[in-house]
């Protein structure tokens, strides 16, 4: 039963909203779960990005793209395994995506819980765009990275959890024989191409233009074994409601972001905030909450965008950089990049191939 899913409704990566906490943690969740058995404890690495054990058990929690990309990275190079991804989305389960997934089970039709999925995404925890359409060739389901200038090591992991949890959750739902007609990702072919073939059991391409895979027609118009309109209808019109509720809580975070963005380098107390948006302190916490974060944390991940694009797009000094981004100091400044990438600014600076100041 095909995932399709996206990670930010209204947002271009990169810029300050990319720090916004918008997808709920089911991947990081199943890559926990997997690299325990490479006897590689995460935990830390999530806690780094402040995510630690109880927050990870909310059912509530949204986390940020730029959170999970940071684990992706450190859980591949921990585990040694360049193809993690695979092992990630071929070890989830037909209840990983909770509502969306009972509404994909309903469904008439295979076509029609792809199409529930696509229609969905943005509840269901993706981190790259889905979109599926009928070609010549057969129904046609594409991945596509939300910024194509993605670190290459969380591209690749993106790209084959998500079409990996494809077979798997099908063969689950829709029967245990499924196969696509072919599966073409953009990445290079990597030296062994075993266990693609034995996961997939078609037709495998590298470096394509795209991300996508091909169902046969005869399986986009297969009838799912749980099919149940009415309890399909029910459903979706849950989901409905919960996409509403999403799109207020983006609106909150992103108009927030900016407005701390534009204040830089002076950060408006969440006092003068509420009163701009004419409610109380804590109501605004209240919705906040609601949203998995607290106001401290969009701050943060404000700054860090700032920051961030000051090291790797100019020659600002450091003094400069903590100037602009807010902090009282340059060791203050040094303290937050440690906290958020574990070096420190000029190590991070020569990674990006800059000369420090």
């Amino acid at each position: 039963m095909p995932m399709p899913r996206r990670p930010f409704p209204d947002n271009t990566p990169g810029t300050s909203r990319s720090t916004s906490a918008t997808i709920p943690p089911n991947i990081l969740r199943y890559l926990a779960l997997v690299a325990d058995g490479y006897g590689v404890d995460l935990h830390s690495e999530l806690t780094r990005v402040g995510l630690d054990e109880t927050v990870m058990r909310s059912a509530g929690l949204r986390v940020s793209y730029r959170q999970g990309s940071a684990v992706i990275r450190r859980a591949v190079e921990l585990t040694g395994d360049a193809h993690l991804g695979l092992r990630v989305g071929a070890a989830q389960h037909l209840t990983a995506w909770g509502l969306l997934g009972f509404a994909q089970l309903a469904a008439e039709t295979l076509r029609d819980a792809v199409e529930t999925g696509v229609r969905f995404q943005n509840l269901s925890g993706a981190m790259v765009v889905w979109s599926a359409d009928e070609e010549e060739t057969g129904y046609v389901l594409r991945a596509d990275l939300p910024d194509p200038a993605l670190d290459p090591t969380v591209a690749v992991f993106l790209a084959e959890e998500a079409f990996a949890s494809v077979v798997t959750l099908t063969r689950l739902s829709a029967g245990v024989e499924f196969a696509p007609q072919s599966v073409e990702f953009a990445f290079p072919a990597p030296p062994d191409m075993h266990p693609f073939t034995e996961l997939f059991r078609c037709a495998v391409r590298f470096a394509a233009d795209v991300n996508r895979m091909v169902f046969p027609m005869v399986w986009a118009r297969r009838p799912m074994p749980g099919r149940d309109p009415v309890t399909y209808a029910a459903t979706v019109e849950v989901l409905e409601q919960a996409m509403a509720s999403r799109r207020d809580q983006q609106d909150l975070l992103e108009v927030l972001e900016i407005s701390i963005a534009q204040s830089l380098p002076d950060v408006p107390s969440v006092v003068e905030q509420a009163r701009r948006h004419a409610s109380s302190e804590r109501t605004l916490r209240r919705r906040l909450a609601e949203c998995g974060t607290t106001y401290e944390a969009v701050v943060d991940g404000v700054r860090r965008e700032r920051v961030e694009q000051l090291l790797y797009r100019s020659e600002a000094t450091m003094r400069d950089i903590a100037r602009q981004a807010g902090f009282s100091d340059v060791r203050a400044l040094r303290r937050a990049v440690r906290r958020w990438h574990g070096v420190a600014p000029r190590q991070l600076r020569a990674r990006e191939g800059r000369v420090g100041s």
